[in-house]
């Protein structure tokens, strides 16, 4: 590098967004995903040791992908090329395999390629690496915000190792938001700004574990802040909130607020209030709360409040929580909504809570014996025991139903699961009355 090109990176980098300016070089300085970059996990001890094979990178914005690749290409003796999905095309890949393969043969160096935004180069392009991953020329690392399992050729993933990365935690927010206020080389530190406790919170809650968020909210609050006659630039609540074009809720997704808005849009929605359920539905994502949390509850309360009233709420529900899972925000709150005023609006039956009553009558009564009708006849030796002797096979009567003692004796005429009128339900509630009913009535002939 002469003087020239030195100069001009040097500019670059100071004119560079300040996530980017902060960008961890070493692994050391990497804030989070410990779960899988901690001095004990895998990938870190082959980065340090340069003993990568092909990696897929998988997690929200922000969190840490791109910065990774990055380490790696700092501490790797591999050669490092890097191309965005979004804009190569397959002559930039031939580019690439043409220079690995000459590093490979020339100086036995090995080149690793990181793509980022993998998912978005199609069938072909992934095909077109694979041999050259397959036989070494390449160490392929991708990034993906989407599940790779659903995005990436099934043969690159089988000879790639998959790392999904969290969003970042409050504290790594913070740490990170402390990092950029004190650092005078490449943060905020010249500028003087301090950042009030209040402030601080609703910023690294509200970033969503998403740091370059976090990083440019911060930025742009001390660059437009003016100094207090103290010299000092005070970044507080109304900066942030004004930073980030956002009304700060109070909603700490830890405390008594989280509690109570997450219990009011299960009860809105068990209430069949589906405009109630709509409006906590709003609080929760824009205030931050995970997806995923707020999916597995509308799965839980169309089961729980639901039920077979109408079966189809649970459908709807596992439906959207996947969807979530694959499609991220912003169009996941659609998906959300959805679900949510389907449940809120379908007929009511918490008649499966049944379960919790079996679950007493087990631990009341103990182990009690199955009837031995019921039980396994399939081996040898089991009609001695008596075991099968006298069972009859439903399918063998009118209805598909035929009268016999299910449960052990000693819980005869126990029931658990009890309809209601509701829905769907009331269909089931008729049918067992009738089948029943019809049995009686052929037995008493």
């Amino acid at each position: 590098m002469d003087l020239f090109e030195y100069m001009r990176n040097t500019a670059k980098e100071k004119e560079s967004p300040l996530a980017a300016r902060l960008r961890p070089r070493t692994l050391d300085e990497v804030v989070g995903q410990q779960h899988i970059i901690g001095r004990d996990k895998l990938l870190y001890r082959a980065i340090r040791a340069d003993k990568l094979s092909s990696l897929i990178f998988y997690g929200p914005p922000g969190t840490g992908k791109t910065t990774l690749a990055k380490v790696i290409a700092g501490t790797t003796s591999s050669e490092f090329k890097q191309i965005n999905a979004t804009m190569a095309g397959k002559k930039d890949m031939e580019e690439v395999v043409t220079a690995a393969k000459d590093a490979l043969g020339m100086y036995g160096k090995r080149t690793i390629l990181f793509v980022d935004e993998i998912h978005r180069f199609n069938k072909g392009q992934q095909d077109y690496l694979l041999p050259f991953v397959e036989d070494g020329t390449i160490i392929l690392i991708g990034a993906t915000t989407e599940n790779p399992y659903f995005e990436v050729n099934g043969a690159l993933i089988s000879r790639s190792m998959i790392f999904e990365l969290k969003p970042l935690s409050v504290g790594d927010i913070k740490e990170l938001i402390g990092r950029a206020l004190t650092d005078s080389e490449r943060g905020l530190g010249i500028y003087g700004a301090e950042i009030t406790d209040e402030a601080l919170d609703a910023l690294a809650d509200i970033s969503g574990g998403d740091a370059r968020h976090a990083l440019n909210a911060i930025e742009l609050a001390v660059m437009t802040t003016d100094k207090s006659e103290d010299g000092k630039i005070h970044i507080t609540l109304p900066v942030i909130e004004e930073c980030i074009q956002k009304r700060v809720v109070r909603f700490d997704k830890d405390g008594d607020n989280h509690y109570d808005t997450i219990s009011a849009f299960i009860k809105s929605m068990r209430g069949s209030d589906p405009d109630a359920a709509l409006y906590y539905l709003a609080k929760m994502l824009y205030a931050g709360e995970d997806v995923r949390f707020i999916a597995r509850r509308i799965m839980i309360c169309a089961s729980e409040d639901v039920g077979n009233a109408d079966p189809q709420a649970l459908v709807v529900a596992v439906a959207a929580a996947q969807a979530v899972e694959r499609i991220g925000m912003p169009e996941s709150q659609l998906i959300l909504s959805q679900a949510v005023t389907y449940v809120a609006t379908a007929p009511k039956s918490n008649s499966s809570c049944g379960i919790y009553e079996a679950m007493d009558a087990v631990r009341n009564t103990g182990s009690l014996p199955v009837p031995p009708h019921l039980q396994d006849a399939h081996y040898k030796g089991a009609a001695k025991l008596g075991h099968g002797t006298g069972y009859k096979y439903a399918h063998d009567y009118p209805n598909h139903y035929v009268k016999q003692q299910y449960l052990p004796y000693e819980l005869d005429g126990k029931e658990f699961y009890k309809p209601s009128d509701n829905g769907y339900e009331k269909k089931i509630a008729e049918h067992m009355k009738r089948i029943k009913s019809e049995a009686e009535g052929t037995s008493k002939e």
